[in-house]
């Protein structure tokens, strides 16, 4: 079991994006349990017992050697309270990663996902070097696809009929964007 010294957490101007312990279940499952939630993912509404087997997986993934999948906690500072999860799966062979996120709907529009995506993006480029970030999101979740342009993303491709969701094939966007990209939008620098 890790440490309160060995979780590994991310800070943004309003947020904390850290790993999953399982107590946080309830939380998780407050906003997973939710089909408007869902609506757009390939997942949910999820169950009690879905919800605690997703925190179980995720602190499973803190153990990898090396680490390759982020699944985080968002902890809103100012309430000390879980809105939603994030994360981050890489692919250190390509140099890229993709990422995804989904909040408690009563902290949809308040930038916070853009906030949390924007984290995870510089932690890809600035930390671990990353070549290029990615996402993926259904063609109608207008929401997420503004998230990802706010993030510098552009849009690369529309998948037609590629995903089957909740029993009907569903089109999907294909965002992304190059370390150089990020670097030039943010005046950042590596090492």
């Amino acid at each position: 079991m890790l440490t309160p010294r060995e979780v590994f957490c991310l800070e943004s101007e309003r947020l904390l994006l850290r790993d999953w312990k399982n107590s946080d279940w309830q939380a998780a499952f407050e906003y997973a349990s939710d089909p408007e939630v869902s609506k757009y993912m390939n997942w949910g509404p999820n169950t009690e017992r879905e919800t605690k087997a997703f925190i179980t997986s995720a602190i499973m993934s803190i153990s990898e050697k090396p680490r390759l999948t982020y699944e985080l906690a968002v902890v809103l500072k100012e309430e000390g309270k879980i809105i939603g999860g994030t994360g981050m799966r890489l692919k250190p062979e390509e140099s890229k990663a993709m990422i995804g996120y989904v909040f408690n709907r009563s902290y949809w529009g308040k930038g916070l996902a853009t906030e949390a995506a924007q984290r995870l993006v510089r932690f890809g480029f600035e930390e671990l070097n990353l070549h290029r970030i990615f996402a993926t999101c259904d063609a109608e979740n207008l929401g997420s696809a503004n998230v990802l342009q706010k993030c510098g993303m552009r849009r690369e491709a529309h998948f037609v009929e590629d995903m089957m969701i909740k029993g009907r094939w569903r089109d999907t966007y294909l965002f992304a964007i190059l370390q150089r990209e990020w670097l030039a939008r943010s005046g950042a620098s590596t090492s």
